[in-house]
């Protein structure tokens, strides 16, 4: 049968396409898409099997650290604490301020770099394992399976008219939903405002700050239309990820695809019935594949955008498979070029560039902070004369020396000023400084006119921690004067 080219037929509000089924002895046939379709509710069966054991240890094991972490502490300094108001930022033991802004920028760098890396060898990994969304979306699934029921049970439920049953089963699963949702705005919030004072003070209506409060119920509601209502629609509109994926993948990505050279034709049988001598494929076209999958794709339709590779299909189909003694694989990780009988090529040019860049900028990041010292050395000259002579004779120039401590600890620092001989600080050279403060400290410098050979001399200022030789930073500036 020649192939034919789809008649488009547009009319307001819908699209008519004229599609033409596989076996030469089947008849077009006419489907009308709606272009403004509202949303269908999406009845994901349970399913179990290989992967999902892997996504269940994943994404709890993803939600034990989120809920927890914050409750950690190091010498009494919660392990991760965004501390906003005083402009720290405490993360595992280390304090980082907001001078240090580019340490966080490039780690931000460092993620997306990452996430570039795995989606090129290996797809929507992020999406299907990782993806926040994905994890509290599966939550809510699992509520809504626990109290409604199984797939036929909730679409019974929601088709049936009022009861007390149905009222019940639907208040339990919103009040479980927004436990959970609460739960996750107020562990939020607690990376910002100590959770060991939030709880009480939530407890006891006394948050002294009513941004919290605002911010517990802003990601509380969030998380519950998110998780709970629009779910697949974060994915499919409002994720860039989707969009943009494509610029990454090529024939060599890993994808989650349906073989349909084994699978095709489709057709119901018989468990052990010789399908081959009526032309079937493997494929019992059980929908199976697309009553699992939580974006409401057919994955045998091909690759599409939607799909977050979770592989709910492949588990499912696999276990269609193992009930009619096929083998399993019907629908799998593969990718393009297996299914065409090629060899997989695992790195490749856009690959191994960006391993490279990733690694280069996480050993940059390490080496950051391996070396990062707390303490920040600021010296300001006075524009307000060059230089003056004392009653001494001597050269005198003048600064303003700011010492910011970005430790957890107070110190005592000693200032000390180098680069011509005899060169002496005639104000204060020791100060004791708070963590997190800074101390600004007005400073003259002077000079015997004989040691000078030039007018204009490169100083080094010091400021060293008197109790730890290794907290000690410096600041350049320039010493000017007369020569005689």
């Amino acid at each position: 049968m020649p192939k034919k080219i789809p008649v488009i037929n547009i009319e307001p509000g819908t699209q008519k396409l004229e599609v033409y089924g596989q076996d030469s002895k089947q008849t077009g046939v006419v489907k009308t898409v709606e272009l403004y379709e509202s949303r269908k509710k999406i009845y994901t069966k349970k399913i179990t099997g290989f992967f999902q054991q892997i996504r269940k240890v994943s994404l709890w094991m993803l939600m034990a650290s989120y809920f927890s972490i914050c409750w950690f502490s190091i010498n009494g300094q919660q392990l991760v604490h965004f501390d906003l108001p005083a402009r720290k930022f405490h993360i595992y033991g280390m304090t980082f301020w907001p001078q240090e802004f580019v340490l966080l920028s490039l780690l931000l760098i460092i993620c997306a770099f990452g996430l570039f890396f795995i989606t090129t060898l290996f797809g929507r990994i992020w999406c299907g394992y990782t993806c926040p969304q994905t994890a509290w979306t599966f939550i809510y699934m699992w509520i809504e399976e626990k109290v409604e029921g199984s797939r036929n049970q909730r679409i019974k439920l929601d088709q049936a008219e009022f009861s007390a049953n149905k009222v019940f089963k639907k208040t339990i699963k919103h009040a479980l939903w927004l436990l959970v949702a609460f739960g996750t705005g107020l562990t939020f919030v607690g990376y910002f405002y100590p959770i060991r004072e939030l709880v009480p003070d939530l407890l006891t209506l006394s948050v002294s700050s009513s941004w919290s409060l605002f911010w517990i119920g802003f990601f509380t509601v969030a998380t519950y239309i998110n998780a709970g209502w629009l779910r697949e629609q974060i994915c499919l509109y409002m994720c860039p990820y989707a969009r943009f994926q494509s610029v990454m993948f090529d024939a060599d990505t890993l994808i989650v695809s349906y073989n349909k050279e084994r699978g095709d034709p489709r057709g119901s049988r018989k468990r052990n019935a010789d399908y081959q001598e009526k032309g079937l494929g493997d494929c019992i076209d059980c929908g199976m594949c697309v009553q699992v999958c939580p974006t409401g794709i057919d994955i045998r339709d091909g690759l599409q955008y939607e799909c977050i590779g979770c592989a709910l299909c492949i588990d499912a189909c696999d276990s269609v498979m193992e009930k009619m003694d096929y083998d399993p694989g019907l629908i799998s990780y593969t990718t393009e070029v297996a299914l065409e009988g090629k060899k997989r090529r695992l790195l490749q040019p856009k690959s191994i560039a960006y391993a490279i860049v990733l690694l280069t900028m996480i050993s940059s990041f390490a080496y950051s902070v391996w070396s990062r010292v707390p303490l920040e050395l600021d010296v300001i000259k006075d524009r307000g004369a060059l230089y003056q002579l004392t009653g001494m004779g001597m050269i005198e120039n003048s600064y303003i020396i700011k010492v910011m401590n970005m430790s957890d600890e107070d110190h005592d620092i000693n200032i000390s000023v180098a680069g011509i001989d005899n060169i002496k600080i005639t104000t204060a050279t020791h100060i004791s400084i708070k963590s997190g403060e800074v101390y600004t400290l007005p400073t003259s410098i002077e000079v015997n006119p004989e040691e000078m050979k030039t007018s204009n001399y490169t100083i080094e200022f010091t400021a060293q921690a008197v109790t730890d030789e290794d907290l000690v930073a410096t600041s350049e500036s320039r010493f000017l004067g007369t020569i005689e």
